[in-house]
């Protein structure tokens, strides 16, 4: 066995990572199934609010999405009754609407070439934290997954219906993989489902520490150059893989039929 004691912390990092992407498989879910989990893995956390807030990833044909029907929570998005639709939010394969809200995903989609999957939710403590028109603090190392990576529009531009909202979200996301919406919710634009299901996860729990801390005190920064490192480390392809199917394990113990 070779000593390891003598090397130094970036050599272990690669070793690691190099370990990490042999050891662990990638997931044998459709993107359908991905969906259909995510949402309940989402509703499981606290981001249901009724029929508020979609998902959506980009379908093999360019110019189209996958999202769930109008009128159907997270908890009862299945991989078979999601729908395909293309950026006028016309319906091409599935029953019933899409959510009008849906407009300002094509909006970011035709802004951001690298993003696969949107998430946007109304999750409770990520919501009450927007009441307070103030951005996210990435303050702990569980959360630098999200470091310098959540814009945030300290206005409400209203019913994100229109394309004046798809244009105002998407110029407040900007180069950014999550965004926090003031009196709102958040908003995560990521480049795969797994991705967008870990950093959802992820916003929701810091808002809810952050929420906890600042009822305590002052919240006090990290060092800029760790928590870079710690982001780096996290949020990786694989290990969102890892993780995303720690979540999916967990979830398919209470939701058996997402994937029928």
């Amino acid at each position: 066995m070779n000593d390891t004691f003598g090397l130094d912390k970036d050599e272990l990092v690669t070793r690691s990572k190099a370990q990490m992407d042999r050891m662990f498989k990638d997931s044998d879910f459709t993107l359908e199934q991905k969906l259909a989990l995510t949402c309940r893995i989402l509703y499981d956390a606290g981001h249901d609010s009724g029929l508020s807030g979609q998902i959506t990833a980009r379908a093999q044909v360019p110019e189209t999405y996958h999202t769930q029907r109008l009128g159907l929570g997270f908890n009862e998005i299945t991989a078979t009754n999601l729908l395909l639709i293309d950026e006028d939010l016309n319906v091409l394969r599935g029953d019933g609407m899409a959510n009008p809200a849906n407009r300002f995903h094509s909006w970011v989609y035709r802004a951001r070439p690298d993003v696969q999957c949107i998430v946007h939710t109304h999750a409770i403590h990520t919501s009450s934290l927007s009441m307070l028109e103030v951005p996210l603090e990435v303050a702990h190392m569980d959360n630098c997954v999200l470091y310098d990576d959540v814009a945030f529009a300290s206005n409400w531009p209203g019913v994100p219906v229109g394309n004046e909202e798809g244009e105002f979200i998407t110029a407040a996301l900007g180069d950014k993989h999550t965004l926090l919406l003031a009196h709102h919710g958040l908003l995560v634009a990521a480049r795969t489902v797994e991705e967008a299901c870990v950093l959802s996860m992820a916003v929701e729990r810091a808002a809810k520490m952050q929420l906890i801390a600042m009822s305590a005190g002052q919240i006090r920064p990290i060092d800029s150059t760790l928590g870079h490192e710690a982001r780096d480390w996290i949020n990786r392809p694989k290990r969102n893989a890892v993780a995303f199917s720690y979540y999916a394990r967990s979830a398919l113990s209470r939701h058996a039929d997402c994937l029928e």
